[in-house]
């Protein structure tokens, strides 16, 4: 399957060169916000079936490091993956599950908290991380 004309325009916009792997990846990421790699794996898989293990790897770090992916690694669980880059959005993350969903910032642009003291640091962004028990799973503990 050939890349769409979307991906490939973000893979060059970052001065990436298109391949099957890359696009693939960024598909996958596109397609599932807050995947984990195995997800991504999976997917990739699925339209690239020899695929190794490594290249997804290898593709995703080329990917955040380009800016196209971000990385996010609530505390006990595997990281994740999400194409919702620059715009200094949150989380929050099921105890239960582990599912994650976005939470836009409460307030202002970024970085959207103020921190009592910078120590020095030019500060260009906050990560909160919100922590409780999705819909599904609250349900499922009253039945």
């Amino acid at each position: 399957m050939q890349p769409t004309p979307e991906i490939q325009q973000a893979l060059r916009g970052a001065e990436l060169r298109v391949t099957r792997q890359r696009a693939a990846v960024l598909a996958a990421v596109l397609a599932r916000p807050h995947a984990d790699t195995d997800t991504v794996l999976r997917a990739v898989r699925d339209e690239l079936p020899g695929v190794s293990h490594q290249a997804v790897y290898d593709s995703l770090h080329t990917l955040t490091g380009a800016g196209l992916v971000r990385r996010i690694q609530p505390a006990g669980s595997v990281a994740r993956y999400e194409a919702r880059t620059g715009d200094n959005h949150h989380h929050v993350v099921c105890r239960s599950c582990g599912s994650v969903a976005d939470i836009d910032c409460a307030v202002g642009a970024a970085p959207c908290l103020t921190p009592s003291e910078d120590h020095g640091f030019v500060i260009d962004e906050a990560e909160v991380v919100f922590w409780g028990t999705c819909g599904a799973c609250g349900a499922a503990r009253t039945t």
